[in-house]
């Protein structure tokens, strides 16, 4: 490594902004801090190099203990650090001095890191980088050249280097901007990824810090296809069209890097870079896990691996989104809304506007039920038509990858044919230990954010029929290999369950009604609703300090009751069994006649449910079910109970939910005046 300034005789140093501390009241602290942590902060600042040195590893030692810790942050360890320990001549002292902080950044709050950034921590990791830069680049004496031990201080540092980089970066976006305009950090970034120097472990570490700085980073996408000192994107395509961990982790960076310069199936950059060149090499790594000897054969790296691949794979499911809008004739139907009863016209919904007043809270004249912003809360597929059912008939079989021409979304065909067989493999995976249920975890999500991503297109009228040709056997592959095993299990995990119940929402969209269930299933996902109530009637009696702020402040339509609520409306429609339509019907309408207990988001989505199920006055389910069982009665009742719940929802605090519980309302008294327009005669 290039020499640093040698430090001046130190005698009696003394810091004119340091102020005194004042001991710890309680007496085991104070004892520890006399102990151990006054005398190794004096030998931190001795004068005489192997006291400092020995005193930076013991503090690097010491800082992983909590009380440790917190006593050496009150002493203002890391002042002493950066003005003293990083400059100090020996190695091994700025070696110990680094790792101190890597640990003090891992075990303490975000904030911290953002500490760190306002004492200018960046200007000593450019220096630092700077110095590694010189070391690996010398040729006199080349570094392959330098003692082992010399080497293991480099790569420590390196490793130090890092991790901070990496914490820094997940702490705040400006501090996130800052490091990818400094030039000397991004040089050794690149040079890290695209050279074959570093061990393997530094690799692996450069290549995370390079994910997490890449992710939506138009700046960072840029500077590293620019890049002609070490070709670090070319070097990258090289290694993610090979094979191992690191083809898995130049993928992670590689698809960051599309993502952010826009490089889609309809806007392919360099040579037809987009994403589609990514998955096979995903696939395969995915190929190498065997289920059953995961658990007890299988490294810690081998999972790590497969869990980089698996969250890859979701991350590019979820953005593909992007394709479809921008390159697809037939947006995404969240863009625009529905049309889910095909009779309103403008004197309907004038006359129905009258009726409703002002206690719906709307001035805009809305025609249809508004969906919600995020995939998962959106319950509804347009009808597939008489045309569409003739596109189906050249769909054969239940299971395949699917026959339809995606000449034009390479991306969805790869995802389709290559990724989405082992996804589904890896979610039936025997679950025996916390790898094996983290890789199954792992898998469900990318199965999800991939289904989700194609049941929000528009299949009505023939719309994009070419992706649901292809899509169709396998959505109904996924139902019969993932979905209805798990349910038949009857595992008592509700998160497992969430994921699953997700996952058959985004599913039975697609298939709309023709979800190969054993007619039986929509009972599953009916017990798991009252499971979900009885879940968060145990979390609300436990109190904000058992559940968690995350729980506590969770999204109202992400939960587990509006995802039943949402798949059975899906199972239920036409052309589903009568008596499937009837159960799943008369269940949305007991929430109603239990909207005082029931969260409002569960009426809110048991609504939005029974406006699909029963808009189509041609659907038999319409006189059948709708009429026969005397539905529009109890939803005329229902439409005063609604309004008082809409108007319980505090607006300041539950705006989303507000105003979705607004839209139901307005809806509710449109669908209501609608069906008796169009009763039978």
């Amino acid at each position: 490594m290039g020499k640093s300034r040698r430090n001046r005789a130190r005698g009696s140093r003394s810091d004119p902004i340091a102020k005194p501390v004042k001991p710890p009241t309680d007496p085991e602290l104070a004892k520890l801090r006399e102990s151990r942590i006054l005398p190794v902060l004096k030998d931190l600042q001795s004068p005489d190099t192997k006291s400092r040195t020995a005193a930076a590893g013991a503090i690097a030692n010491i800082v992983q203990d909590a009380k440790c810790r917190k006593l050496l942050l009150r002493e203002q360890v890391v002042h002493i650090v950066l003005t003293e320990t990083l400059t100090d001549s020996s190695i091994d002292s700025r070696a110990a001095g680094w790792d101190i902080l890597k640990v003090l950044a891992e075990e303490e709050e975000a904030d911290f890191c953002v500490h760190l950034y306002r004492v200018d921590v960046l200007t000593a990791i450019e220096h630092a980088a700077k110095a590694i830069l010189e070391t690996l680049t010398a040729t006199d004496p080349a570094f392959s050249k330098l003692l082992k031990a010399q080497q293991r201080l480099v790569w420590s540092i390196t490793s130090s280097l890092l991790t901070l980089l990496h914490l820094l970066a997940m702490a705040r976006e400006e501090i996130l901007e800052a490091i990818v305009q400094n030039q000397t950090i991004l040089r050794l970034l690149f040079r890290l990824a695209a050279t074959d120097v570093a061990p393997q472990d530094i690799f692996e570490e450069a290549l995370s810090c390079l994910a997490t700085l890449s992710e939506d980073n138009l700046q960072l996408g840029q500077a590293m296809t620019d890049d002609q000192e070490t070709h670090c994107y070319d070097n990258l395509l090289k290694l993610a069209t090979g094979t191992g961990s690191r083809a898995v982790f130049a993928c992670g960076v590689l698809h960051n890097v599309f993502s952010s310069l826009q490089w889609l199936d309809h806007s392919p950059g360099k040579d037809g870079a987009c994403d589609a060149v990514l998955i096979p090499n995903l696939a395969r790594a995915l190929e190498q896990v065997n289920p059953s000897s995961a658990p007890t054969n299988g490294s810690s790296n081998n999972v790590e691996i497969t869990r980089v691949a698996l969250e890859i794979l979701a991350s590019i499911g979820t953005d593909f989104q992007e394709t479809l809008v921008k390159g697809n004739k037939a947006p995404l139907d969240v863009a625009k809304a529905n049309e889910e009863w095909n009779g309103f016209d403008d004197a309907d919904a004038d006359a129905m506007d009258v009726d409703q007043g002002s206690d719906a809270g709307h001035e805009e004249e809305e025609e249809e039920v508004e969906e919600g912003e995020d995939d998962e809360q959106d319950g509804d597929d347009g009808s597939i038509s008489s045309d569409m059912e003739a596109d189906m008939d050249r769909v054969t079989g239940e299971e395949g990858s699917g026959a339809g021409d995606l000449s034009e979304l390479p991306t969805l065909r790869e995802l389709i044919q290559r990724a989405v067989p082992q996804l589904i493999r890896l979610s039936d995976i025997p679950v025996n230990s916390e790898e094996t249920l983290a890789i199954q975890s792992h898998a469900l999500s990318a199965l999800n954010n991939i289904a989700w991503t194609i049941s929000c297109l528009e299949f009505a009228d023939g719309e994009n029929s070419h992706i649901l040709n292809a899509w169709y056997p396998t959505a109904k592959k996924i139902w019969r290999k993932t979905i209805a095993p798990i349910l038949e299990a009857d595992s008592a995990d509700l998160k497992l369950a969430t994921q699953v119940t997700s996952l058959a929402w985004a599913v039975a969209r697609t298939l709309n009604g023709e979800t190969p269930a054993d007619g039986g299933q929509h009972r599953r996902f009916i017990s798991l609703y009252h499971a979900s109530k009885n879940q968060a009637q145990q979390q609300q009696e436990a109190g904000p300090s058992q559940r968690g702020d995350g729980e506590a402040q969770e999204d109202p339509f992400q939960g587990l009751g509006v995802k039943c609520i949402g798949v059975l409306g899906s199972l239920a429609r036409d052309p589903a069994p009568i008596e499937v339509n009837r159960e799943v019907g008369v269940f949305l309408m007991t929430i109603l006649s239990n909207s005082e207990t029931a969260p409002p988001a569960d009426v809110v989505e048991a609504l939005n449910q029974l406006f699909d199920l029963y808009g189509d006055e041609q659907a038999p389910c319409d006189v059948q079910v709708f009429w026969k069982d005397g539905f529009l009665k109890h939803l005329e009742e229902f439409v005063p109970k609604m309004r008082a719940l809409a108007k319980g929802v505090d607006k300041r605090t539950q705006a989303e939910l507000r105003t979705r519980a607004d839209e139901a309302l307005l809806n509710l008294g449109r669908f209501v005046q609608y069906k008796k327009k169009h009763a039978p005669k």
